[in-house]
């Protein structure tokens, strides 16, 4: 009994390469990599932390009208700051790991 070849699908497409080549000009995606969402996550804390200290401004002048508000808001700021401290350390940990494969 011979075995039929299966057919190709269709409308697939090849992905498209995930480096790009050496001396190509950089994404005009406006810095979606690597160093762009780093970049945008550490404002993104600056503004949570900004923003935890403005409501806890007016907590301690008793202009705050929602307690609520305050307490996510700090702890919204406190747990990206936790996230970030152990990213830096992990990112810390790898450069220093790759650093004794070298040697």
């Amino acid at each position: 009994m011979p075995i039929a070849p299966l057919s190709p699908l269709g409308g697939i497409t090849p992905p498209e390469p995930a480096v790009a080549a050496i001396g190509a000009p950089p994404a005009a995606d406006g810095g979606s990599g690597f160093a762009g969402q780093l970049a945008g996550a550490v404002d993104e804390a600056q503004r949570l932390g900004a923003e935890s200290n403005s409501l806890a401004l007016a907590a301690v002048t008793g202009d705050l009208t929602d307690l609520h508000a305050a307490t996510i808001a700090s702890s919204r700021a406190s747990l990206t700051l936790e996230v970030m401290t152990t990213m830096r350390n992990k990112g810390i940990e790898a450069f220093n790991d790759v650093m004794r494969m070298q040697a």
